[in-house]
């Protein structure tokens, strides 16, 4: 999941070992719920400072893939 829990890994100290994975994203409201959390192997959460605490959907993807993808190249 992409999504600021307990145990949420920084975006930029994620490993992509190159294995399928399935990303899941939530809103900028009320993010990913727990039940599916606690269903996930991992969190992932992109780095943030300031006051703001959530991104648009569609720009947390770009930047998780963006991330993930570079790591691939």
């Amino acid at each position: 999941a992409v999504e600021q829990t307990v145990k949420s890994k920084l975006l930029n100290n994620f490993t992509y070992n190159n294995e399928p994975m399935v990303l899941i994203f939530g809103n900028e409201v009320e993010g990913v719920r727990q039940n599916i959390i606690n269903y996930c192997d991992e969190s992932i959460e992109i780095p943030q400072f300031g006051t703001k605490h959530s991104l648009n959907v569609s720009v947390s993807c770009g930047i998780v893939l963006w991330s993930l993808i570079d790591q691939v190249t």
